[in-house]
């Protein structure tokens, strides 16, 4: 079992499955619902987890019932949360999340900005062995220990470049794979070129870049030139912790030696089948669920 070390943001969503877009003056009855974790890091912890490798995730929470509500949750996904750390009489993460008959979703969220983000303990961690570190831009603080960890002990240091980006810069040069959401390579780069903004982000960062962009696959760079690997087609319900799982799924196939190419298609499968179920996180694949689908499912065009 390898052991990816995960930082960055855990939440709470309250999730509701709507017929159609809310107004601001009628009441609307949801569909369906849920309460589960979410954020970037806690929910890339939950697929790593669950795909069969040791998720170890820090990240800072307030000393309230939502932060309870979020340990409890990775407890029970069985991830690590030792290096978590939490702020008394501050607030922890949550967001309402509307999600619409073709699987979209609107967050609304909320975040205590009093939670101290460069706090020395950051650099105080005591980090264990691992064989791959992802960190996401919500805390860049965190994410620049991370990287410069990973970079110190030669394993790959993976940064979700998800935004906004803030003050990600540092830990983005630090990173050896950066995979960047289409919004995030647009904020980055200034462009929406996908190629153009790859070329930019592959040399301020010198890493390995690739950018997701749902439904239409991956791109990334080799050897200079544009590759592109088209997504699984399949039913989407609910896309919420899609790009999270992908990036856990990426993360932890580096971890186990696996080429870049060949973690990004094991990825992809994780996502869709992600996208598949409503829920959020709890739609989240396990390592037999993913190898299936592999095998029994073509790329489509």
């Amino acid at each position: 079992m390898k052991t990816v070390l995960v930082a960055g943001s855990a939440v709470i969503d309250f999730i509701f499955h709507l017929d159609e877009p809310p107004s601001w003056t009628e009441k609307h009855r949801a569909r369906e619902a849920a309460i589960v974790g979410g954020g970037c890091a806690a929910n890339a912890a939950v697929a790593i987890a669950r795909l069969g490798g040791k998720a170890v995730l820090s990240a800072r929470l307030g000393d309230d019932m939502i932060g309870d509500m979020i340990l409890s949750g990775l407890d029970e996904e069985g991830v690590d949360h030792s290096l978590v750390k939490r702020f008394a009489g501050r607030r922890s993460s949550y967001a309402s999340v509307l999600v619409d008959q073709t699987g979209e979703r609107c967050i609304i969220g909320y975040r205590d900005n009093g939670i101290d983000a460069g706090d020395p303990w950051v650099e105080q961690l005591e980090l264990p062995p691992f064989e791959a570190a992802l960190a996401d831009t919500r805390w860049p603080e965190g994410a620049c220990v991370m990287m410069r960890t990973a970079r110190q002990r030669g394993v790959p240091g993976v940064m979700d470049g998800e935004a906004p980006l803030g003050d990600s810069d540092a830990a983005l040069k630090l990173a050896s794979h950066v995979a960047f959401s289409q919004p995030g390579l647009s904020h980055y780069a200034g462009s929406d070129d996908l190629e153009d903004g790859l070329k930019r982000a592959a040399g301020e960062t010198g890493a390995f870049v690739c950018v997701t962009v749902g439904e239409g696959g991956v791109h990334w760079l080799e050897d200079g030139a544009l590759r592109h690997m088209p997504a699984f087609a399949v039913d989407v319900v609910d896309t919420l912790g899609a790009g999270d799982v992908w990036h856990g799924a990426f993360t932890l196939k580096l971890a186990e030696g696996a080429g870049e190419e060949e973690a990004m298609r094991y990825a992809g499968a994780a996502a869709a089948l992600k996208c598949t179920r409503f829920g959020g996180r709890s739609g989240t694949p396990g390592a037999e669920e993913v190898n299936s689908f592999l095998m029994e499912n073509s790329l489509c065009n």
